[in-house]
């Protein structure tokens, strides 16, 4: 009997969640094979079967478990049942399911219900039928279109409630959020951009940047590249406090905000100043995919002196982001909405989208926090900056 056991997944944690089984009690495993998952404050980790036999489930889903402790145990010794052919256990699951497709694709109705189906182009697969045999009634359908969108035979007014534990990644979210209120002077500014330049250039030039670099031209590249000239030019917004010092970077590891299953990760981009357009949006892409699968290393997550954060992508039309600490400032990106704006005088429809820069007062003065998020509205309003920091011509004069 082979005792598996939580293994040491980083230095400051002391225990781990056990957040879902992908086998059962029981169940005969294969060596290497994936038994569960388990997950820390800051990422999610697999279990693999040291040695292949029966699997027998010590922990629970949702236990909280320390390092070292037994997560199940394999008896390598035992011997393995001979599985049914595929083609055999298959067979009655897919008759049932053709079964179940042709029963529900068979609505049956009275004349009237069809008529009334067909004339308000009601779903009838959404209608709770009270006839016999499952006959749809002409009440029903009335009563369905009396209620739309409530799921039929639900019942209204209901007070039930649930309880569901917290994860570990979901109490560390909440520790750091509180934190990061509790530890900084936070405050936060406020302008707009006119994505007019972005939105030409991406809809002038997307099919061959996808044919040449094999991923999308999306706003975050032009949102880390133009964030990653202005860190340099107002470097307090790319640094943090430490104790009684201030520590400042050369280089800019711009975090991404990113919505996974199991809660807000913020994994890095390293070294964002150095990287082209292409190598930034490969890398969104790497470590988004990463995040939605839970594959995300601690080291890909540690570090960071900078954050990007896109509600827009929520429908967010403004908000005041929190300080990601230790870092110093986070920009929050938004909504893409057209407003009237005036322009030499004339009122025109430009898409315009609401920058939000949170700063710790502590670190960024006022006249630092205006004017890297005015620096960050520059380079997005005119692209062409963004290939030298500056005019280009300015450049070629070196002026």
């Amino acid at each position: 009997m082979i005792e598996i056991k939580v293994p040491t997944v980083g230095e400051s944690i002391s225990e781990v969640s056990l957040a879902k089984w992908l086998k059962k009690d029981g169940q005969w495993v294969e060596r290497d094979e994936v038994l569960a998952e388990i997950e820390s404050e800051k990422a999610t980790f697999e279990i693999n079967a040291e040695q292949a036999g029966l699997l027998k489930i010590v922990a629970n889903e949702g236990d909280t478990l320390g390092i070292g402790d037994v997560v199940c145990s394999i008896d390598d010794k035992a011997e393995r049942l001979v599985d049914l052919p595929q083609e055999v256990k298959e067979e009655k699951p897919n008759k049932a399911e053709k079964a179940s497709e042709t029963a529900k694709a068979d609505v049956k109705a009275s004349p009237v219900a069809a008529a009334i189906i067909a004339d308000k182009k009601v779903d009838a697969k959404g209608i709770a039928a009270s006839g016999s045999g499952g006959k749809i009634l002409k009440q029903d359908v009335l009563d369905a279109l009396s209620n739309p969108g409530r799921k039929p035979g639900a019942e209204l007014f209901t007070r039930n409630e649930r309880k569901e534990k917290m994860t570990q990644l979901r109490k560390t979210v909440s520790r750091r959020l509180v934190e990061a209120k509790n530890t900084t002077a936070m405050l936060t500014t406020f302008n707009e951009v006119d994505m007019s330049a972005i939105m030409e250039i991406r809809t002038k030039h997307k099919d061959k940047f996808k044919e040449f670099h094999g991923v999308g031209l999306g706003f975050m590249s032009f949102f880390t590249k133009a964030c990653a000239y202005a860190l340099q030019e107002w470097p307090a917004v790319n640094a943090y406090i430490s104790n009684d010092e201030i520590i400042y970077h050369d280089y800019c590891d711009i975090s991404i905000a990113v919505s996974a299953p199991k809660g807000l990760v913020v994994p890095v981009i390293r070294n964002a100043e150095s990287l082209s357009m292409a190598q930034v949006e490969k890398k969104v892409v790497e470590l988004a995919t990463k995040a939605r699968d839970n594959k995300l290393t601690l080291e890909e997550m540690q570090g960071g002196t900078f954050t990007i954060t896109n509600g827009g992508v929520f429908g967010s039309l403004m908000s005041t982001p929190i300080i990601n600490i230790p870092q110093s400032a986070i920009l929050g990106m938004h909504k893409i909405e057209e407003r009237a704006m005036v322009v030499n005088g004339q009122i025109v429809a430009k898409p315009m989208m609401y920058l939000a820069l949170s700063y710790d007062h502590r670190i960024i003065d006022g006249r630092e926090s205006v004017g890297f998020l005015v620096r960050v509205k520059e380079l997005l309003e005119n692209p062409a900056l963004l290939l030298f920091g500056k005019d280009p011509v300015k450049a070629l004069l070196e002026l």
